[in-house]
């Protein structure tokens, strides 16, 4: 399905030259407790459509909410690793709105008493340059369900027959970080906004506190924008683009609204406040529904639940208790493997960190596992245009791989061949070295017999060598290992010339 664009674009750098971009990003993590926010019907992923539900989170009438506790721990910790402050007291509200994916016509929230406010993130974009995210508050509410369209042709509620409503979501905890209004970054607009995300994720992920898997929608972001002439000018009219699910289309998002406002003011036109929906396949957003104010919610507090007050202590034994943040870590990986700033930041931009500390577990040394995943493999990576984690070889078959290599039993060019096989599903190393015969030729006998047979057809070449004349060593070699197919030692190989030249 295909969605028509209600105006032309302008050329994004033409945009970024004469309108000072403005983002905001509110990110919705999925906590990774055992059972719901207000209730105890269990959180599994995938499970049979609404056989996880209570009485609470169906919203049934006189089912009273209790708070999650472990919810509460992991929405402190991760206002902790974003440098936040830490309500003494904080309360849930009611947000009333009614759609059918919520069953109680109101999503227990906090409006204006957030567990964690004030905090800040600093991230690191593609180059080095360091850039400070504000962090207006993070804050704790319940999932809704999800909606289910059948009959049409793309899953969506455009052409479907009818729909379903599953509420096994509904209720899971989740903590949304609200972010300041993001200035200065200019034309770079998109990847900070992609690069904050993909940051939050990865201490998501350190903290422990969900799978932040993006597929699944454990994490979503939704991409405020607005437009205005020049920094020093008031913030602009903004749109707000909604539940972007991959680090791509949320650069891709603010790109493509920075083309759009640009050229509705061009026109002459208002930009709507309003939500948009994301289209994965056209990398296009349409207008959702005007955006409503905080003030059309209706915000109340909640009646059946008390003030959260988490104690002094019980924080700054949270506090204690936290893991190596990401950037921490990465520093402390960087000093260990030994790579350069440049080395280590390709390393992250590629999102290989992981990748190359679990085969430097397997066995590998650092620089060559970053050989692996950088070279051979960011190409091949490339080329079926997938995340490098996605490819099928493991970073453990990769350290077995370079542990063929250490033993001599392979060299460079046939542990190449052996990757090939690995990444079409032949088996491990090890099997496809013995299947394919990929061994290297250790035994001197059939090596004489290749540089006897290179030597008679060349015996000018004899001469020169033995008239001192090295040069014409590495064309032997060449020829001998083409004869082997590459299997030859290649050192080996230069000894034996040298004992045959005498």
């Amino acid at each position: 399905m295909t969605h028509a664009r209600t105006v032309d674009l302008v050329d994004y750098d033409d945009a970024v030259a004469r309108f000072d971009p403005v983002i905001g990003i509110e990110v919705h993590v999925e906590l990774g407790t055992l059972t719901k926010m207000f209730c105890a019907a269990e959180v599994e992923y995938g499970g049979e459509p609404n056989t996880q539900v209570t009485p609470v989170s169906l919203g049934l009438p006189g089912a009273l909410p209790v708070v999650n506790g472990k919810a509460v721990e992991y929405a402190i910790r991760i206002g902790l690793a974003l440098n936040c402050e830490i309500a003494e007291s904080c309360r849930f509200a009611r947000k009333n709105y009614f759609y059918p994916d919520s069953p109680k016509n109101f999503q227990t929230s906090q409006s204006d008493e957030p567990i964690a406010f004030d905090g800040y993130l600093d991230i690191e974009l593609s180059d080095g340059t360091p850039f400070r995210i504000e962090i207006e508050r993070a804050h704790m509410e319940e999932d809704a369900g999800k909606n289910l369209h059948v009959g049409g042709s793309t899953g969506r509620i455009q052409g479907a027959e009818y729909s379903l409503v599953d509420y096994n979501r509904a209720g899971i905890p989740l903590v949304e970080i609200v972010t300041r209004p993001i200035t200065g970054a200019g034309d770079r607009a998109p990847e900070v906004a992609r690069v904050y995300v993909q940051t939050l994720r990865d201490i998501f992920r350190s903290l422990d506190v969900s799978e932040a898997r993006m597929e699944r929608g454990n994490v979503r972001a939704d991409v405020n924008l607005s437009l205005r002439p020049t920094p020093e000018s008031p913030l602009g009219t903004r749109t707000e683009t909604k539940n972007v699910n991959s680090f791509r289309s949320i650069e891709r998002a603010v790109r493509y609204e920075v083309s759009r406002q640009a050229a509705v003011l061009d026109a002459g036109k208002t930009v709507l406040q309003e939500t948009r929906h994301w289209h994965e396949d056209t990398s296009t957003t349409t207008s959702g529904r005007v955006k409503s104010d905080a003030e059309d919610y209706r915000y109340f507090p909640e009646p059946d639940l008390v003030p959260v007050t988490p104690s002094r202590e019980w924080v700054e034994e949270i506090r204690a208790g936290l893991p190596e943040l990401p950037v921490d870590r990465r520093r402390r990986l960087q000093a260990d493997w030994g790579y350069t700033d440049p080395e280590m930041r390709d390393v992250v931009n590629a999102e290989a960190v992981d990748l190359i500390e679990t085969t430097v577990a397997a066995g590998s040394d650092p620089a060559a596992a970053r050989k692996w995943w950088m070279g051979e493999l960011a190409r091949a990576a490339k080329t079926t245009d997938v995340e490098l984690a996605e490819l099928p070889v493991t970073p453990e078959q990769i350290g077995q791989l370079q542990a063929l290599v250490d033993s001599g039993r392979i060299n460079d060019k046939l542990a190449r061949q052996v990757l090939e096989g690995v990444l079409a599903g032949e088996g491990s190393p090890e099997e496809i070295v013995v299947a394919r015969g990929l061994g290297v030729v250790s035994d001197d006998g059939p090596l004489l017999a290749a540089i006897d047979a290179v030597l008679a057809a060349q015996p000018d070449i004899v001469d020169k060598i033995r008239g001192g004349n090295l040069g014409p060593v590495g064309a032997i070699i060449g020829a001998v290992m083409k004869a082997t197919k590459g299997q030859a030692d290649a050192g080996r190989v230069r000894e034996l010339i040298v004992e045959r030249i005498g």
